[in-house]
């Protein structure tokens, strides 16, 4: 077998009606744009909700939280619904609701009304994000999806970054609505015209039998990340009271228990929500490790520089979103040239790409520990472009990697699967390498402290990253003995 990188989609030659043309992939990709979008412009807009709704630190962490365990714990479910009752039609619902929800969160009146909507928000994202991965896996032939996932994963780091970029541009603007509004009301459009593409040009549904819901896995899996995202997007403002250490220990016989219920589906007649034989792939396996790690360390390293670049630096929302614009720009090039690269030098692209991430967070580390007294922001910008040039190279080519094996009617819970545990590690990545942040910067921090406490963070990244480097090795050990 040749290399992963270098084969993404065999196995699927015989997919149905493969879509032709960049407008099926650009409807698609909006999906992945929107909902990592949505995910961090919350954070560059905290203040302004705070002062205008009179938000408490409780009700923001729920603004941002709830809108991430509500995304997480539905993906699963989301997935196989979709290989259940076809991609097309629950990425055309999952779209349009989250276009209903924005207008929602764009109207509230109160934080508790932003919240119930932003769950919303969270649960439609996770109808329709499955079903982007889902249809490139099922439906793209072997020339057409290196390039649709390139896009993929170009896209979701896109997303990330316009929070910041975009966000702190439209925080400025005082249009007709105050700027943390508009952030939401923006979606409303872009879903409808994206809602209206896709339900006439994505490809429709493969004709399934056999092949049911499983509600008592649903409840099961969705249950047990519940349990453990809540007390993580909640835990560290709250002090981590006794409620969360029991949530998160409830999770693992929840966890165990649906594992022993989707085992037993899996060998019976039923239909498990959670397919386990997709695990008894190595590649899908490797990748989905490898992923986790790259998140733990993406989600944490948005989080902190955001931090750093505004309370340290104090930049302002628009100005930390300048300073994340060329490292935007250098993730989508890298994404799309790592396609060509992967085509040439297979599975060491991954490594290469680690190690230029790798570098750059050394180099930030190395600079805020040497001057943080005087940060220069322009020596900042050029580390963040090492790390954004070094992701770019490895997102788009881990995901193809994990779904490389993956049959054409398992797409949606494989991608569900997927994008989960990536949700998942992002949340954790903030909730752990924050707490340490917050926990080095002290009572009353100065500039100089939240430079200290960037360094120590950063380590921590730079350590997730080369567990990401030896995954990506694996991976490519992999590669050769099935080649041999």
């Amino acid at each position: 077998m040749t290399d992963h990188l270098s084969v993404l989609g065999r196995g699927s030659e015989s997919t149905t009606s493969a879509p032709r043309g960049g407008l099926v992939v650009g409807v698609l990709l909006s999906a992945m744009f929107i909902v990592q979008f949505d995910f961090f412009v919350v954070n560059v807009a905290a203040p302004s909700l705070e002062s205008d709704l009179h938000a408490g630190a409780g009700m923001l962490e729920l603004v941002v939280g709830g809108y991430a365990f509500a995304f997480a714990s539905g993906m699963i479910t989301g997935g196989r619904l979709g290989d259940i009752y076809g991609h097309r039609r629950l990425f055309v619902i999952g779209m349009a609701a989250f276009g209903i929800s924005s207008l929602l969160c764009g109207i509230t009146a109160t934080p508790g009304q932003l919240v119930a909507a932003r769950l919303v928000q969270g649960a439609a994202g996770a109808l329709m994000v499955p079903q982007v991965l889902a249809v490139i896996t099922a439906h793209f032939s072997a020339a057409a999806k290196p390039r649709a996932i390139a896009g993929y994963g170009m896209a979701s780091g896109l997303g990330s970054i316009a929070g910041q970029v975009l966000g702190g541009g439209l925080l400025e603007l005082h249009l007709f609505v105050p700027g943390w509004r508009l952030i939401f009301l923006i979606n409303v459009p872009v879903c409808a015209v994206a809602a209206v593409l896709a339900a006439r040009h994505l490809p429709g549904p493969v004709p399934r039998r056999n092949v049911g819901l499983d509600p008592v896995g649903a409840v099961g899996v969705s249950l047990a990340l519940v349990l453990v995202l809540l007390p993580l997007s909640l835990g560290r403002t709250e002090g981590w009271p006794v409620w969360s250490w029991i949530c998160m220990g409830a999770a693992v016989p929840v966890a165990v228990g649906t594992l022993f219920w989707e085992r037993a589906l899996t060998r019976g007649p039923g239909s498990p929500v959670l397919d386990l034989t997709l695990f008894r792939s190595s590649s899908f396996s490797s990748g989905m490790v490898a992923g986790i790690a790259f998140q733990l360390y993406f989600g944490s390293f948005m989080f902190t520089l955001t931090l750093l670049l505004q309370s340290g630096l104090d930049l302002g929302p628009l100005g930390a979103g300048l300073v994340f614009a060329p490292m935007g720009v250098l993730f989508a090039g890298s994404s799309l040239l790592g396609r060509r690269l992967a085509d040439r030098f297979g599975t060491s692209v991954l490594i290469a790409g680690s190690a230029v991430t790798a570098a750059g967070l050394l180099f930030l580390a190395g600079l805020l520990h040497t001057s943080a007294q005087d940060i220069g922001v322009p020596l900042v910008i050029g580390c963040l472009c090492l790390v954004g040039f070094g992701n770019g190279l490895v997102l788009p080519a881990l995901i193809g990697a994990a779904l490389v094996e993956v049959r054409p009617e398992k797409a949606g819970v494989a991608s569900g699967v997927l994008t989960t545990t990536q949700q998942f590690a992002s949340s954790a990545g903030v909730a752990v390498v924050g707490a340490t942040f917050f926990g080095m910067l002290g009572a009353r921090p100065a500039p100089a402290d939240y430079a200290r406490a960037m360094t120590g963070s950063a380590v921590i990244d730079l350590v997730l990253v080369v567990a990401v480097c030896c995954m990506c090795w694996v991976i490519k050990r992999i590669a050769e003995s099935e080649r041999s």
